[in-house]
This record gives structure tokens, sequence and C-alpha cells, in this order.
């Protein structure tokens, strides 16, 4: 399947709108995929256990850069254990290098809190009716970050983003 991968609004749908005020940052990445029973929680792991190699390396060099500075390690997008199930994920565990903070089969939001930021990150079903049975997903992601050190490394992370989450989706879709 081809569909485009669009930036668009955060869905009205999602909690994430919650987020908004104050903002720094905030994006949301939409795509079309093939009719499936997935939940949001399902659609996420299966999303991050196909990363492109090229991000987990960036991962990987983000860790050691920021290390230098006194923040996270925060390991490889993907890096989940194989035999944990969709359905068994709850708040407050760990989903790679994300904390499950809410999580519905509609929509699981996830995030992480440093001393430079606040991400959350939302993967929300989107019902299509009248879209030859096809169902959508969107991807948001909202930062507020905490001072300077927020905003530096905002710099190079925010062009980033914007390449990462369709390459992800990309896989996703297939």
């Amino acid at each position: 399947m081809n569909a485009p991968i669009v930036e668009t609004a955060i869905p009205a749908a999602s909690q994430l709108n919650q987020e908004l005020a104050g903002a720094y940052f905030h994006d949301c990445w939409q795509t079309t995929l093939a009719p499936h029973q997935r939940t949001a929680m399902q659609m996420y792991l299966d999303a991050v256990r196909q990363t492109p190699g090229w991000v987990n390396a960036l991962m990987s060099l983000r860790n050691r850069v920021v290390g230098l500075v006194g923040l996270k390690n925060l390991g490889s997008l993907g890096g989940l254990p194989a035999a944990k199930a969709a359905a068994d994920y709850r708040p407050g565990d760990r989903a790679g290098i994300f904390k499950v903070l809410r999580v519905s089969d509609e929509e699981v939001i996830l995030g992480d809190d440093d001393k430079h930021l606040r991400v959350q990150v939302s993967v929300c079903k989107l019902r299509q009716p009248g879209n030859d049975g096809q169902d959508g997903v969107a991807v948001s992601t909202v930062v507020h970050v905490h001072g300077l050190l927020g905003r530096l490394y905002m710099i190079p992370v925010a062009p980033m983003h914007k390449l990462i989450v369709p390459a992800v989706l990309r896989r996703l879709r297939q």
C-alpha cells in the first residue's frame, strides 16, 4: 500500500490535544493502512520493531552525545521485550525509549521526562468510514522544553524528527 504520509493537525480525538498549551514543538503525521484489527499499542510495537537501521544509529549517537551533559541514555527505539504482548502493557511500563502513560484500543500515549524536556507521543487509530474499509493512523508528538538545554537539544532533533516519523510509518504500512 502506498498511501501518502502527510503532516497534519493532531486529531481531535487524541488525548494529546490537552498537552498543546505552551508546547515548544508539536507535529502529527498520518497515513492510511490496510484494514486491520490491531490496537494502537500493537501498531506502536509493530512500528518500533521495524525501525530503520539509520534511526537506531542516530539514537546510539544521541545517547553518546547527551551522556556528556548528563542526560539519560534511552537505548534504541525498538528495544522491546520480544515476548511481551501489546495487551500486557499498562501505564507505567517501559515500551522501548518511552514509558506508557495512557493506553486504550484506540490510542496509546507514551512519554519521557528528563531535565531538558518532556515529550509525549500518541499513536491514534483513525476510523475512516467510506474509505474502502481502510483505517488510518496518526503519530503525534508534543514537546515541552525546560530551559536553554531543552531549546538547544531541539535544534538538531526537530528536523530529524520530521524524517524519522515518516520513515517509521512507511514500515508500518508494509
